[in-house]
Protein backbone atom coordinates (compact mmCIF):
# COMPACT_ATOMS: atom_id res chain seq x y z
CA UNK A 1 0.00 0.00 0.00
CA UNK A 2 1.24 2.92 -1.09
CA UNK A 3 1.88 5.90 1.96
CA UNK A 4 -0.31 8.86 1.47
CA UNK A 5 1.06 11.77 0.83
CA UNK A 6 4.82 10.48 0.90
CA UNK A 7 7.45 10.78 -2.41
CA UNK A 8 7.52 6.99 -3.69
CA UNK A 9 11.16 6.02 -4.45
CA UNK A 10 12.81 3.16 -5.78
CA UNK A 11 16.26 1.86 -4.40
CA UNK A 12 18.11 -0.46 -5.92
CA UNK A 13 20.69 -2.28 -3.54
CA UNK A 14 22.58 -5.67 -2.66
CA UNK A 15 21.41 -8.04 0.04
CA UNK A 16 23.39 -6.63 3.28
CA UNK A 17 23.19 -6.36 7.16
CA UNK A 18 23.71 -2.86 7.09
CA UNK A 19 20.58 -1.95 4.61
CA UNK A 20 18.16 -4.50 6.21
CA UNK A 21 16.28 -2.44 8.24
CA UNK A 22 15.65 0.30 5.44
CA UNK A 23 14.40 -2.48 3.41
CA UNK A 24 12.39 -4.11 5.57
CA UNK A 25 10.82 -1.11 6.64
CA UNK A 26 12.15 -0.97 10.53
CA UNK A 27 13.92 2.24 9.61
CA UNK A 28 11.74 4.65 7.62
CA UNK A 29 13.17 7.38 5.44
CA UNK A 30 11.32 10.48 6.90
CA UNK A 31 8.83 11.74 3.91
CA UNK A 32 9.41 8.40 1.34
CA UNK A 33 7.52 5.85 0.76
CA UNK A 34 10.35 3.47 -0.58
CA UNK A 35 10.59 0.61 -2.80
CA UNK A 36 13.68 -1.86 -2.08
CA UNK A 37 14.90 -3.88 -4.98
CA UNK A 38 17.17 -6.35 -3.75
CA UNK A 39 19.28 -7.01 -6.77
CA UNK A 40 22.88 -8.57 -7.90
CA UNK A 41 25.48 -5.14 -7.88
CA UNK A 42 26.34 -5.98 -11.43
CA UNK A 43 22.63 -5.56 -12.33
CA UNK A 44 22.24 -2.93 -10.56
CA UNK A 45 24.99 -0.53 -12.08
CA UNK A 46 24.56 -1.85 -15.45
CA UNK A 47 20.67 -0.89 -14.95
CA UNK A 48 21.08 2.53 -13.47
CA UNK A 49 24.02 3.98 -15.56
CA UNK A 50 22.73 2.91 -18.98
CA UNK A 51 18.58 3.24 -18.26
CA UNK A 52 18.45 5.47 -15.41
CA UNK A 53 15.78 3.07 -14.58
CA UNK A 54 15.75 3.12 -10.49
CA UNK A 55 15.15 6.88 -8.32
CA UNK A 56 17.92 5.87 -5.81
CA UNK A 57 20.86 2.77 -6.36
CA UNK A 58 23.98 1.59 -4.98
CA UNK A 59 26.50 2.20 -7.35
CA UNK A 60 30.01 1.62 -8.11
CA UNK A 61 32.72 4.45 -6.60
CA UNK A 62 34.76 4.48 -9.55
CA UNK A 63 31.54 4.41 -11.82
CA UNK A 64 29.99 7.71 -10.31
CA UNK A 65 33.45 9.62 -10.28
CA UNK A 66 34.04 8.79 -14.23
CA UNK A 67 30.21 10.50 -14.30
CA UNK A 68 31.83 13.45 -13.02
CA UNK A 69 33.94 13.82 -16.09
CA UNK A 70 30.87 15.62 -17.11
CA UNK A 71 31.66 18.89 -15.16
CA UNK A 72 34.77 19.14 -17.46
CA UNK A 73 32.46 19.91 -19.91
CA UNK A 74 30.31 22.25 -18.21
CA UNK A 75 27.79 19.79 -17.79
CA UNK A 76 25.95 18.33 -14.76
CA UNK A 77 26.91 14.75 -13.93
CA UNK A 78 23.79 12.57 -14.43
CA UNK A 79 24.17 11.66 -10.14
CA UNK A 80 24.47 12.74 -6.68
CA UNK A 81 26.10 10.82 -4.38
CA UNK A 82 25.59 9.89 -0.32
CA UNK A 83 28.50 9.63 1.52
CA UNK A 84 26.83 6.15 2.44
CA UNK A 85 29.19 2.92 2.01
CA UNK A 86 27.34 0.05 0.87
CA UNK A 87 30.55 -2.14 0.00
CA UNK A 88 34.16 -1.83 1.60
CA UNK A 89 36.69 -4.25 1.13
CA UNK A 90 40.07 -5.03 1.46
CA UNK A 91 41.29 -6.26 -2.17
CA UNK A 92 44.55 -8.08 -1.51
CA UNK A 93 41.98 -11.38 -1.94
CA UNK A 94 40.88 -10.89 -5.03
CA UNK A 95 44.59 -10.91 -6.99
CA UNK A 96 45.22 -14.53 -8.82
CA UNK A 97 48.09 -15.91 -10.61
CA UNK A 98 48.50 -19.15 -12.99
CA UNK A 99 50.80 -21.38 -10.82
CA UNK A 100 53.19 -21.87 -13.96
CA UNK A 101 53.49 -17.96 -14.54
CA UNK A 102 56.68 -17.23 -12.03
CA UNK A 103 55.01 -14.95 -10.36
CA UNK A 104 55.97 -15.43 -6.77
CA UNK A 105 55.80 -11.46 -5.64
CA UNK A 106 54.27 -8.80 -6.93
CA UNK A 107 56.91 -7.16 -8.85
CA UNK A 108 56.74 -10.35 -10.53
CA UNK A 109 53.73 -8.97 -12.65
CA UNK A 110 56.05 -6.81 -14.72
CA UNK A 111 55.62 -7.83 -18.15
CA UNK A 112 52.84 -10.39 -17.63
CA UNK A 113 48.96 -10.46 -19.23
CA UNK A 114 46.60 -9.45 -16.50
CA UNK A 115 43.17 -10.00 -16.89
CA UNK A 116 40.04 -7.72 -15.54
CA UNK A 117 36.86 -8.23 -16.36
CA UNK A 118 36.63 -4.05 -16.74
CA UNK A 119 39.14 -1.53 -16.61
CA UNK A 120 37.10 1.10 -14.21
CA UNK A 121 35.92 -1.26 -11.85
CA UNK A 122 36.88 0.18 -8.48
CA UNK A 123 38.10 -3.67 -7.19
CA UNK A 124 40.58 -3.00 -10.09
CA UNK A 125 41.26 0.44 -9.62
CA UNK A 126 42.34 -0.21 -5.81
CA UNK A 127 44.55 -3.05 -6.79
CA UNK A 128 46.63 -1.59 -9.59
CA UNK A 129 47.10 1.73 -7.07
CA UNK A 130 47.72 -0.48 -4.31
CA UNK A 131 50.48 -2.63 -6.50
CA UNK A 132 52.04 0.79 -7.37
CA UNK A 133 51.97 2.64 -4.09
CA UNK A 134 52.89 -0.36 -1.91
CA UNK A 135 55.03 -2.52 -3.82
CA UNK A 136 56.55 -0.74 -7.03
CA UNK A 137 54.66 -2.43 -9.35
CA UNK A 138 54.11 0.63 -11.94
CA UNK A 139 50.66 0.92 -13.43
CA UNK A 140 51.97 0.34 -17.31
CA UNK A 141 54.38 -2.21 -16.53
CA UNK A 142 51.78 -4.82 -17.55
CA UNK A 143 49.51 -5.55 -20.03
CA UNK A 144 46.25 -5.53 -19.51
CA UNK A 145 43.16 -7.82 -20.73
CA UNK A 146 39.23 -7.35 -20.28
CA UNK A 147 35.88 -9.20 -21.01
CA UNK A 148 33.76 -11.77 -19.07
CA UNK A 149 35.23 -13.59 -16.31
CA UNK A 150 33.03 -16.42 -16.16
CA UNK A 151 31.21 -15.65 -19.77
CA UNK A 152 32.47 -14.28 -23.00
CA UNK A 153 31.19 -11.30 -24.02
CA UNK A 154 31.60 -8.12 -21.60
CA UNK A 155 32.39 -4.66 -21.84
CA UNK A 156 32.95 -1.71 -20.69
CA UNK A 157 30.13 0.26 -19.29
CA UNK A 158 30.91 3.22 -20.80
CA UNK A 159 34.34 4.54 -23.02
CA UNK A 160 37.56 4.38 -21.28
CA UNK A 161 40.80 5.95 -22.81
CA UNK A 162 43.61 5.63 -20.68
CA UNK A 163 47.32 5.56 -20.50
CA UNK A 164 48.45 2.08 -20.40
CA UNK A 165 48.27 -1.03 -22.45
CA UNK A 166 44.30 -2.50 -22.81
CA UNK A 167 42.78 -4.87 -24.87
CA UNK A 168 39.38 -7.30 -24.76
CA UNK A 169 40.13 -10.70 -24.92
CA UNK A 170 37.86 -12.82 -27.46
CA UNK A 171 34.87 -12.94 -28.27
CA UNK A 172 33.89 -16.32 -27.02
CA UNK A 173 37.10 -16.72 -24.45
CA UNK A 174 36.77 -15.98 -20.86
CA UNK A 175 39.37 -14.87 -18.55
CA UNK A 176 38.68 -17.67 -15.77
CA UNK A 177 39.53 -20.60 -18.20
CA UNK A 178 42.25 -18.52 -19.71
CA UNK A 179 43.53 -17.75 -16.08
CA UNK A 180 43.61 -21.52 -15.66
CA UNK A 181 44.67 -22.50 -19.28
CA UNK A 182 47.75 -19.84 -18.97
CA UNK A 183 47.18 -17.47 -21.82
CA UNK A 184 46.70 -14.73 -18.93
CA UNK A 185 49.18 -14.89 -16.76
CA UNK A 186 47.10 -13.26 -14.11
CA UNK A 187 43.62 -12.22 -12.75
CA UNK A 188 42.60 -8.88 -10.60
CA UNK A 189 38.77 -8.73 -9.76
CA UNK A 190 36.36 -8.46 -7.10
CA UNK A 191 35.06 -12.29 -7.62
CA UNK A 192 36.97 -15.39 -7.47
CA UNK A 193 37.48 -17.12 -10.85
CA UNK A 194 36.11 -20.44 -11.27
CA UNK A 195 39.66 -21.89 -12.10
CA UNK A 196 40.85 -20.82 -8.56
CA UNK A 197 38.10 -22.26 -6.24
CA UNK A 198 37.54 -25.60 -8.67
CA UNK A 199 40.62 -26.91 -6.26
CA UNK A 200 43.17 -28.21 -9.91
CA UNK A 201 45.95 -26.06 -8.27
CA UNK A 202 46.05 -23.82 -11.57
CA UNK A 203 46.07 -21.01 -9.95
CA UNK A 204 46.55 -19.21 -6.44
CA UNK A 205 46.67 -15.98 -4.77
CA UNK A 206 49.25 -13.61 -5.47
CA UNK A 207 49.24 -12.73 -1.43
CA UNK A 208 48.65 -16.29 0.08
CA UNK A 209 48.73 -15.17 3.42
CA UNK A 210 45.81 -12.73 2.41
CA UNK A 211 44.79 -11.75 5.51
CA UNK A 212 47.89 -11.07 6.99
CA UNK A 213 48.63 -8.87 3.86
CA UNK A 214 45.69 -6.87 4.33
CA UNK A 215 46.13 -6.20 7.82
CA UNK A 216 49.98 -4.89 7.38
CA UNK A 217 48.39 -2.41 4.53
CA UNK A 218 45.32 -0.92 7.34
CA UNK A 219 48.55 -0.50 9.45
CA UNK A 220 50.83 1.09 7.13
CA UNK A 221 47.86 3.34 5.23
CA UNK A 222 44.80 3.39 7.36
CA UNK A 223 42.65 3.07 4.63
CA UNK A 224 39.75 0.07 4.53
CA UNK A 225 39.09 0.57 0.62
CA UNK A 226 35.55 1.91 -0.35
CA UNK A 227 34.06 0.34 -3.00
CA UNK A 228 29.73 1.57 -3.28
CA UNK A 229 28.28 4.75 -2.64
CA UNK A 230 24.88 5.21 -2.73
CA UNK A 231 23.60 7.50 -5.73
CA UNK A 232 20.55 9.63 -6.48
CA UNK A 233 19.27 10.79 -10.40
CA UNK A 234 20.31 14.29 -10.48
CA UNK A 235 16.73 15.36 -11.59
CA UNK A 236 14.92 13.05 -8.42
CA UNK A 237 17.30 15.15 -6.54
CA UNK A 238 17.40 18.62 -8.15
CA UNK A 239 13.42 18.04 -7.25
CA UNK A 240 13.92 17.28 -3.82
CA UNK A 241 16.75 18.18 -2.03
CA UNK A 242 15.21 16.94 1.12
CA UNK A 243 15.51 14.17 0.29
CA UNK A 244 19.52 13.24 0.34
CA UNK A 245 19.29 14.10 4.28
CA UNK A 246 16.28 11.63 4.79
CA UNK A 247 18.41 9.09 3.09
CA UNK A 248 21.43 9.38 4.95
CA UNK A 249 19.63 9.68 8.35
CA UNK A 250 18.00 5.93 7.65
CA UNK A 251 21.12 4.26 6.02
CA UNK A 252 23.24 5.28 9.06
CA UNK A 253 20.55 4.35 11.55
CA UNK A 254 20.35 1.07 9.69
CA UNK A 255 24.12 0.47 9.72
CA UNK A 256 24.13 1.40 13.69
CA UNK A 257 21.46 -1.49 14.20
CA UNK A 258 22.92 -4.08 12.08
CA UNK A 259 26.20 -3.29 14.74
CA UNK A 260 24.06 -3.98 17.22
CA UNK A 261 22.37 -7.25 15.75
CA UNK A 262 25.88 -8.91 14.46
CA UNK A 263 27.45 -8.69 17.42
CA UNK A 264 24.74 -11.16 19.57
CA UNK A 265 26.67 -13.81 20.64
CA UNK A 266 22.93 -15.51 22.04
CA UNK A 267 22.89 -17.43 18.64
CA UNK A 268 25.32 -16.73 16.00
CA UNK A 269 23.01 -14.51 12.97
CA UNK A 270 25.76 -15.74 10.55
CA UNK A 271 27.37 -19.18 9.88
CA UNK A 272 30.78 -18.67 11.01
CA UNK A 273 32.01 -20.32 14.19
CA UNK A 274 34.40 -17.73 15.27
CA UNK A 275 32.39 -14.16 14.16
CA UNK A 276 32.53 -12.97 17.42
CA UNK A 277 36.29 -13.45 17.89
CA UNK A 278 37.00 -11.96 14.16
CA UNK A 279 34.43 -8.43 14.71
CA UNK A 280 36.36 -8.05 18.00
CA UNK A 281 39.52 -8.40 16.15
CA UNK A 282 38.22 -6.20 13.28
CA UNK A 283 37.18 -3.08 15.90
CA UNK A 284 40.68 -3.64 18.02
CA UNK A 285 42.08 -3.21 14.27
CA UNK A 286 40.15 -0.64 12.20
CA UNK A 287 38.11 0.92 15.43
CA UNK A 288 34.65 0.87 16.55
CA UNK A 289 33.08 2.58 13.83
CA UNK A 290 35.32 0.03 11.57
CA UNK A 291 32.39 0.45 8.40
CA UNK A 292 32.46 4.47 9.09
CA UNK A 293 30.46 6.60 6.67
CA UNK A 294 30.11 10.35 5.81
CA UNK A 295 33.44 12.25 5.64
CA UNK A 296 35.25 12.13 8.65
CA UNK A 297 39.42 12.37 8.76
CA UNK A 298 39.41 8.19 7.93
CA UNK A 299 37.28 8.36 5.03
CA UNK A 300 38.53 11.27 3.57
CA UNK A 301 41.97 9.55 3.72
CA UNK A 302 40.53 6.54 1.74
CA UNK A 303 38.38 8.53 -0.63
CA UNK A 304 41.56 10.69 -1.43
CA UNK A 305 43.93 7.93 -1.91
CA UNK A 306 41.00 6.30 -4.63
CA UNK A 307 40.45 10.05 -6.28
CA UNK A 308 44.02 10.01 -6.75
CA UNK A 309 44.47 6.68 -8.40
CA UNK A 310 41.37 7.35 -10.68
CA UNK A 311 43.25 10.09 -11.93
CA UNK A 312 46.77 8.40 -12.70
CA UNK A 313 44.91 5.51 -14.25
CA UNK A 314 43.27 8.08 -16.59
CA UNK A 315 39.79 6.88 -15.44
CA UNK A 316 39.11 10.94 -14.25
CA UNK A 317 40.30 14.05 -16.24
CA UNK A 318 40.28 16.03 -13.44
CA UNK A 319 41.48 15.20 -9.88
CA UNK A 320 38.21 15.37 -7.67
CA UNK A 321 37.86 16.14 -4.11
CA UNK A 322 36.23 14.22 -1.58
CA UNK A 323 33.61 17.01 -1.14
CA UNK A 324 33.08 17.24 -5.02
CA UNK A 325 31.80 13.44 -4.50
CA UNK A 326 28.52 14.13 -2.66
CA UNK A 327 25.32 16.23 -2.20
CA UNK A 328 26.08 18.63 0.41
CA UNK A 329 22.84 17.73 2.38
CA UNK A 330 24.32 14.45 3.06
CA UNK A 331 27.73 16.48 4.94
CA UNK A 332 25.87 17.90 7.86
CA UNK A 333 23.40 17.99 9.83
CA UNK A 334 21.41 20.20 12.54
CA UNK A 335 22.54 20.23 16.32
CA UNK A 336 20.78 20.99 19.51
Amino acid sequence: MTAVGKLQLTFACGDYDRTRAVEDGSVQVDGVDLTYLRLPVEETFFRMLRHREFDVAEMSLSTYTATLNALDEGEEPPFVALPIYTSRQFRHGGMFVNAAAGVEKPADLAGKRIGMPEVQLTACVWQRGILADEYDLPIDASTFHTGGQEKPGRVEKGKVDVPYSVSPIGPEQTLAQMLGDGEIDAFFGPRIPSSFSDGSGRVHRLFPETVAAEKSYYESTGIFPIMHVVALRRDVYEKHRWVAQSLTKALVEAKAQAYARIYDASALRFMEPWLMVHLEEARALLGQDFWSYGLGDADRRVLETFLRYHHEQGLSRSLRTPEQLFAPESLESFVI
